[in-house]
């Protein structure tokens, strides 16, 4: 489960994503430099192979550890993409091109919005889009939407299996989440009910509303970390945990997804990418980055706790999420004010990174010494103990 933002202004537009998947499904902060490829030359994505292109762009991605393909990116000519699962009446086919091989494809091989759109609608037709997307259960399989930018304006693209249909966004803002929205193209394929069991409707409005108003950097990253109306933490439903926020944290008993990583783009004049590379941005901090300042950020995380930068910093959300009111004041006001010096006066990537590994290391430290009970739900508990035992935190 996700969702993705857009917010045109007059210098340029400005984009948000939040990539929600199970919570030990780490992500790759992943650089991947332009390239010339032999005639001939195949291209082993995630479930199948594919034909390669001659030439490919140089991209930055953030993708599950497991995958070839990428939730979210940018490539050097300033396009970015978010995708979304989406729940729709078309069967689901075999092993295809997956949401996330389609993104990381359309970066690679376009230098506009629209061409972007259009390698995906290619890709898709060609090949279709199947096989399993989920860490925990690769049976898990779903169809796509897409929020294509760059520096000119933005595409929705949403499919079904095969099919698609498109929008331009023409502002203020647009957002897309678990469910289709392009009439008459939703109405003909949406699955109401599994749509209904991801809260997407609702996430959507959140950040509709969030994103319209917005108008900085900051703004959206605020947007990234709203826990619903009225909501200073998460609210854990009986039923899927707390997925009804764009601050997502699993925690039910029937549907579960987890904030894994988050981030936005500022498409104007002199604009950066701004990363979380870790979980919970409620916990975390957005660092800036470009795509082509390539960052050594150490081990490549998995499934497995080890000293990865996003499983260093699960050490610091899987505790504070325990008691948001008491432990969340003890790194949070520090958090934001270096995010407004940072984007009043952004350091180089390798200073913005080793300054964070800084303030990790003091925030744990805080939280950890600081007696709190766990006030999550039982069955919240219960989820996260049995995720700790998997990954070897336990």
């Amino acid at each position: 489960m996700c969702d993705t933002a857009v917010r045109l202004t007059e210098d340029g537009p400005l984009f948000a994503k939040n990539s929600d998947r199970d919570a030990n499904e780490s992500q790759i902060l992943e650089w991947q430099a332009r390239a010339e490829h032999e005639p001939g030359a195949r291209l082993q994505c995630t479930w199948i192979e594919i034909d390669q292109v001659a030439h490919t762009s140089a991209v930055l991605v953030s993708r599950p550890f497991w995958m070839w393909g990428a939730e979210m990116g940018a490539n050097e000519h300033g396009v970015v993409i978010g995708n979304e699962a989406v729940f729709t009446t078309e069967p689901n086919e075999g092993p295809g091109l997956t949401g996330m091989d389609l993104l990381r494809l359309a970066l690679e091989r376009s230098a506009t919005a629209e061409e972007a759109v259009a390698t995906i609608v290619g890709l898709l037709e060609r090949h279709g889009q199947g096989g399993g997307c989920g860490h925990e259960n690769r049976d898990f399989t779903y169809h796509n939407s897409f929020l294509v930018a760059d520096p000119a304006g933005a595409i929705v693209l949403e499919t079904a299996g095969r099919r698609w249909a498109t929008e331009a966004v023409t502002g203020p803002a647009r957002t897309i989440s678990n469910l289709l929205t392009i009439e008459p193209f939703a109405a003909a394929h949406g699955d109401r009910v599994k749509t209904r069991v991801s809260a997407a409707a609702r996430r959507r409005q959140c950040t509709t509303e969030r994103a319209t108003d917005s108008s900085t950097v900051g703004d959206l990253m605020t947007m990234l970390r709203d826990h619903g109306p009225g909501r200073s933490r998460p609210h854990y439903a009986l039923l899927n945990g707390a997925m009804a926020a764009p601050c997502m944290h699993a925690g039910g008993v029937v549907a579960n997804s987890q904030t894994t990583a988050s981030w936005v783009a500022d498409l104007r004049p002199g604009g950066r990418h701004w990363v979380t590379a870790t979980a919970a941005p409620c916990t975390g901090l957005f660092k800036p980055v470009r795509v082509d300042e390539p960052l050594d950020l150490g081990p490549a995380p998995t499934d497995v706790a080890d000293d990865s930068l996003w499983w260093r910093h699960e050490q610091l959300h899987r505790r504070a999420v325990r008691d948001p009111a008491a432990l969340y004041p003890l790194f949070t006001l520090e958090r934001e004010s270096t995010e407004l010096d940072w984007l009043h006066d952004p350091p180089s990537g390798p200073e913005s990174f080793a300054e964070a590994d800084r303030l990790l290391e003091r925030w744990t430290a805080s939280v950890a010494a600081h007696r709190a009970d766990d006030t999550r739900p039982p069955w919240t508990r219960r989820y996260w103990r049995i995720r700790d035992e998997r990954s070897g935190r336990a």
